[in-house]
């Protein structure tokens, strides 16, 4: 019998009397709680009796002292000094084995922790021996030796029984103690295992308690460190909860049907499992009851009616908060996973469906050859559909975390540690840049504090809060840090495009990865598309070209490999490094240079690298120029550059006067002696880096101009900008605008006036930044008033730009630009019947330096002569072939094409699909994108989207960026914005020769191909030619053609539309109206004969007026018309005279010659008096006899 486990049944009985045990099990867990609770109890009001007893004894002997006086005091109190001492070691003696035990059961330490764990694990494993054990009857007979699971439940009953000591020692109040959950848990557990080893049975009886528990679960994992989040601490409390209320109640159901009710003699029974009665309870607190399962004894009924009513209540508020609270939990919430051999780049700031996919196209983009980078995004927004869409497309190389880079635990989960770079988008249409800045900033300043190594490239609205970087101390631009400041290229670009027009899209279309789009129609397309596709590369050059000079270089690999080279990286003795942008023919290429390449993809920028001349010499495809065996040699040689190093300390990131200071050998490149006269140590021309001229600073008030004002001066040749901005405006930031054209690599004469027409509140606040620039005015209006327009003389103007301060404020993008495109159309719109001389051809270009301009005999091209540009301050000198008088071309103005559509214009547009409103006569459909558009192709609009590009670009290679920096915006170091950072303006400085060697710096320029020395190439002649010839005299770069829209059409179109084509092949054929872009060299000979100029009147001013609408193209068609329209310009200008009068004027000018007030006699004059007055400058070689040119689109 001892063998066997018999079940307790009245066919059965478990002894030889049949009697059931199971009250023995009961009685042992309730004397034991009543018991303990009874000598507590009893404890505490004996303890209680003795304290009140010694409160009153303790008041007798106090009464005695005082009676007994001073002489007794110390005989008495010897014996109760000693009773205190024993009484205070005894207190001891408890504190300190109560302290021990508290430390043993408390999480705080490492012990406790292991102890706390321990009890709960060992809790969960005697719950799972009920549930095994609930298979067998309720009570059975059992040998302790020979059943295995009632031995280890008895090993963690008495580990259990060990642990409630230990907590009742640690207990301060016993009571409270003894009634907790946990301590009735034990009480109704413990004691029955004991009773079952000394009666040999079992009795499941009430160890079900065990699955309260599970309430501790939450306290564990926190202790664990496992949950750290208010979320999870809430749902694992209600989940624990939860299921421990429903298993216990399971087990209570078990317990009360398997065994019957006791007054009905057990008779009542019925056979149950235990996850029969889990199932139950589910369905009885979800107010289903299928039936299928019900409760038959007395008991179990009565159990049930109390407990539906706690079950219901809780199932209806923890179910649905806890579904609440898993439907909210983040479903991006994870860690990234850092893949081994791969990078991963962390991108965060302002996440938006076109943030992203903007980004994507371009860092993903297939010319780029090893894109081996895993983007992680970090957001603290859930994505939408749309955007969560875009992830999964591109699942396999981007992953989206939810997080905010400001928390050091989001940090850590996306692994920024160990991340190549951390890239910062910001909100271009944000309605507060400042605050857009900032925010931008703090995320900075949060990644630098947790990891201070790690590479940060972050947009910037606001050109002032770039200062603010500069102030983390982690903060390294040496090391690859970047800021790339949306308003200062945005403005630097529109800049360039008011010296050369069409720059600002052939460079945005530079540094954007774009691919091919191949067209067979002969159209202006097909050859734009043929440019788009062209990016900017770097390649270390093979030591092949070691020891040639830049020229002959960038020769050899355009001829052969089909290759743009436009700039080096030069190291100097001391390893410190400069980018030179075409350096000219006195600089050799050194070992291990690194170029500039202007290309279609990355494969083909190779061919600089693998070129070898013993190998590739005689080879005229350049797709066979590979890696040969000479090259496999070098490479086995220990060198110390490496092709795939990504350049992030070279480059542009030194200041100029950290830079190697190359002395030029070419003999017309020397300073002349105005140059040496400049170095005046008592005059400030330049500001203290000699990178921009200079004057000091003036008053708002002395360069505002009234309408009439300005209407007098006959302005031409200038620059206005139309600028929309009021008291709340956001600032954008003119200075970048300004800084561009006044880069010290113009001369003084060069420089184009700028003219502002705005709300004078605005101009204001820009005005600190502004006023230490030479050659600026402003008219208070504003630019849709025509009146205003007409003041400014925006008809003869080079450049017209219109901005505006007040389009992030608008919600509805569609009408974010609508300002500007009103003033746009407003000024295409109007009619100039009445405008004074004669208007130079647009195809305008400059001689190269070199050109004696002293007699046309000692000129390099016979009878060419340099146009001058006086006050007009046009940066492009003209090559003008001398014509013979009969040949002369003449100018037909006609009444029809003299409108504001011939005005030279760029736009600035926030929303990219409002360009379809610029241009009315275009076929561009609303879904195009920008760059395909008619206007951004031609160069009339720019939209800040374009710059998206730059943050891929500068991962990629950071030298791009600063190369890019330094072509638009006239030559900013950072040195320069430091001290900007300092002072928030320029600040003079002496002329020094280390400031004046800053000038010498390479410009943007466009070259005419109708006359001068390249104009036998310009009728049919190869691009290539050109090129060469370019490079090889006059040390000149070519990289680009401004053409006209129809000038592939064999008809005459009447189109002035022009626009860009980067890069053209060798074979390319040339059209006599090409404007050629190029980059040319410093002329320090340039302002020689310039200084009687400065003043001169403005009848000279407009002789050298450019405008779009007309062309030097010869031509006999119109020769008769010559005296008509002579004629005819002659009646207007004198009407034009008749109205004005004569006028005096005290102008202040900011020119360094003169600082004094000067009287300027302002009065119209005839197309026949500006010929005379040019017939008679052109005899002192200063100014050639005025070209009169066709009308022509």
């Amino acid at each position: 019998m001892d063998a066997l486990i018999i079940p307790v049944t009245m066919e059965v009985p478990c002894d030889s009397r049949g009697q059931r045990m199971w009250w023995a099990f009961l009685a042992s867990s309730m004397v034991t709680f009543f018991g303990g609770l009874f000598i507590i109890l009893l404890w505490r009001t004996l303890k209680y009796l003795w304290t009140v007893c010694c409160h009153c004894g303790g008041k007798t002997k106090e009464a005695q002292k005082i009676n007994n006086g001073s002489s007794q005091a110390d005989g008495t109190l010897k014996p109760v000094d000693e009773k205190e001492e024993v009484v205070a070691a005894e207190v001891g003696w408890m504190t300190s084995v109560k302290d021990w035990a508290g430390v043993m059961i408390s999480a705080q330490t490492l012990t406790g922790r292991v102890l706390v764990v321990l009890v709960f694990a060992l809790s969960i494993g005697a719950l799972v021996i009920y549930f095994i054990d609930s298979s067998n009857p309720i009570e059975s007979c059992q040998n302790f030796y020979k059943d295995f699971t009632l031995q280890i439940d008895m090993a963690f009953n008495v580990f259990f029984l060990l642990y409630f000591g230990l907590r009742f020692i640690a207990a301060n109040d016993k009571l409270w103690f003894w009634l907790e959950v946990n301590s009735v848990v034990d009480f109704f557990t413990v004691p029955p295992v004991f009773v079952s080893v000394y009666l040999n049975r079992s009795w499941l009886g009430l160890r079900f308690l065990r699955a309260l528990r599970l309430i501790q679960f939450s306290e564990i994992l926190q202790f664990l460190n496992i949950l750290k989040t208010s979320n999870s601490i809430k749902l694992v409390n209600l989940l624990s909860i939860f299921i421990s209320t429903w298993l216990t109640a399971a087990g209570f159901i078990h317990l009360v049907e398997n065994s019957g009710d006791p007054w009905e003699n057990f008779q009542n029974n019925q056979a149950l499992t235990y996850w029969e009665c889990v199932y139950l309870l589910m369905v009885t607190m979800s107010t289903v009851g299928y039936g299928d399962v019900y409760a038959k004894t007395t008991l179990g009924r009565l159990f049930m009616v109390f407990f539906i009513l706690g079950g219901l209540a809780m199932f209806a508020s923890y179910v649905p908060e806890i579904i609440e609270l898993i439907g909210n939990r983040k479903k991006y919430g994870g860690s990234y996973s850092a893949v081994s051999g791969r990078k991963h780049i962390v991108v965060c700031g302002h996440i938006t469906l076109e943030s992203v996919s903007n980004f994507l196209k371009d860092f993903l983009h297939k010319d780029r050859d090893d894109v081996n980078v895993e983007i992680v995004f970090l957001h603290n927004i859930s994505p939408n559909l749309e955007l969560e869409a875009l992830f999964k497309r591109h699942f396999t190389q981007v992953e989206f975390y939810q997080g905010s880079v400001l928390n050091p635990h989001d940090l850590a989960r996306v692994k920024i540690e160990s991340a190549d770079a951390c890239l910062i988008l910001a909100n271009k249409y944000c309605a507060d840049p400042d605050a857009e800045d900032a925010s931008n900033i703090m995320r900075v300043i949060s990644i630098k504090n947790y990891h201070p190594k790690i590479r940060i490239i972050t947009q910037m609205l606001q050109y002032h809060n770039k200062a603010h970087l500069l102030n983390i101390p982690s903060w390294n631009w040496k090391e690859g840090d970047d800021a790339i400041c949306l308003a200062e290229l945005k403005l630097g670009f529109i800049a360039q495009s008011c010296l050369a027009q069409g720059l600002s899209t052939m460079l945005a279309n530079l540094f954007s990865m774009r691919s091919f789009i191949k067209i067979e129609e002969d159209t202006w397309q097909k050859y734009y598309l043929e440019g788009v596709s062209n990016e900017m590369y770097t390649e270390y050059l093979s030591s092949a070209f070691v020891g040639l000079s830049f020229p002959t270089v960038c020769e050899l690999c355009f001829v052969k490999l089909k290759l743009l080279m436009i700039a080096i990286e030069y190291k100097s003795a001391n390893r410190e490094s400069r980018i030179l942008i075409n350096p000219g023919n006195h600089l050799k290429i050194q070992e291990g240079t690194l170029g500039f390449f202007i290309a279609s993809d990355a494969k083909e920028v190779k061919r600089a690298f693998f070129y070898c001349k013993a190998c590739h010499d005689d080879i005229t495809d350049p797709k066979r120029i590979k890696k040969c065996g000479c090259k496999r040699l070098e490479d086995e040689q220990p060198s110390t550059l490496s092709p795939k190093k990504k350049q992030r300390n070279g480059g542009m990131r030194n200041s100029p006067s950290s830079s190697p200071k190359l002395m030029r050998h070419d003999p017309l490149l020397i300073p002349g002696n105005d140059q040496i006269d400049n170095m005046d140590c008592n005059v400030k021309k330049y500001d203290s880096t000699g990178m921009f001229h200079w004057c000091a600073p003036k008053e708002i008030e002395k360069v505002i101009l009234t309408r009439s004002e300005a209407a007098m001066t006959v302005l031409s040749g200038h620059v206005v900008v139309c600028i929309f901005g009021d008291v709340s405006s956001a600032l954008i930031g003119l200075r970048n605008l300004v800084m561009p054209l006044r880069a010290s690599n113009f001369h003084y004469h060069e420089l184009k006036h700028i003219v502002f027409v705005g709300s004078i509140e605005y101009l204001k606040r820009e005005w600190e930044t502004l006023h230490n620039f030479p050659k600026v005015s402003i008219l208070p209006g504003t630019p849709l008033s025509r009146a205003d327009l007409r003041a400014v003389n925006i008809n003869l103007c080079d450049m017209c730009v219109i901005l505006s301060a007040n389009q992030n404020n608008i919600d509805d993008t569609s009408l974010q630009d609508k300002e500007c495109i009103l003033a746009s159309l407003n000024i295409k719109s109007m009619q100039f019947d009445d405008s004074i001389g004669v208007l130079q051809a647009n195809s305008q270009g400059f001689t190269p330096p070199g050109m004696d301009r002293s007699s046309p005999d000692n000129s390099p091209v016979h009878g060419m002569l340099r146009q001058p540009s006086i006050t007009t301050g046009v940066n492009i000198p003209i090559i003008t072939e001398l014509a013979k008088p009969g040949k002369l071309p003449l100018v037909s103005v006609n009444q029809e094409k003299n409108s504001g559509t011939h005005i030279l214009m760029i736009t600035e547009l926030v929303n990219d699909t409002n360009v379809q409103f610029l241009d009315q006569d275009d076929d561009d459909d609303p879904d195009t994108e920008l760059y395909l558009t008619q206007p951004f192709a031609c160069g009339t609009a720019f939209a800040v989207s374009v710059l998206d590009s730059l943050m891929s670009a500068t991962y990629f290679n950071d030298n791009i960026l600063t190369l890019i920096r330094t072509l638009v915006t006239g030559g900013a170091t950072p040195e320069l914005e430091a001290l900007i950072a300092e002072e928030n303006a320029l600040r003079g400085g002496y002329s020094t020769p280390q400031t004046l060697a800053n000038r010498d710096r390479c410009r943007v320029a466009q070259l005419a191909l109708l006359d001068g020395p390249f104009a036998d190439l310009g009728d049919g002649g190869c691009y290539g030619d050109l090129f060469c010839k370019a490079l090889k005299t006059y040390n000149m770069l070519c990289f680009g053609i401004y053409r006209l829209r129809d000038a592939h059409l064999s008809a005459p179109s009447q189109c002035t539309k022009r626009y860009v084509i980067t890069n053209p092949p060798y074979e390319f054929e040339l059209v006599p109206t090409d404007l050629i872009f190029c980059l040319m060299q410093f002329d320090h000979n340039a302002g020689q004969s310039r200084a009687s100029l400065s003043h001169s009147s403005h009848s000279s001013q407009s002789s050298s007026k450019k405008s779009s609408s007309v062309h030097s193209i010869p031509s006999t068609a119109n020769r008769p018309n010559r005296p008509k329209s002579r004629e005819s310009r002659d009646k207007q200008n004198a009407t034009r005279m008749n109205r004005m009068g004569q006028a005096e004027k005290k102008w202040f000018t900011d020119e360094p010659d003169n600082a004094y007030p000067r009287n300027i006699q302002i009065k119209p004059m005839s197309t026949h008096m500006a010929n005379q007055i040019n017939q008679y400058k052109s005899t002192s070689s200063l100014i050639p006899p005025i070209r009169e040119v066709e009308d022509e689109c």
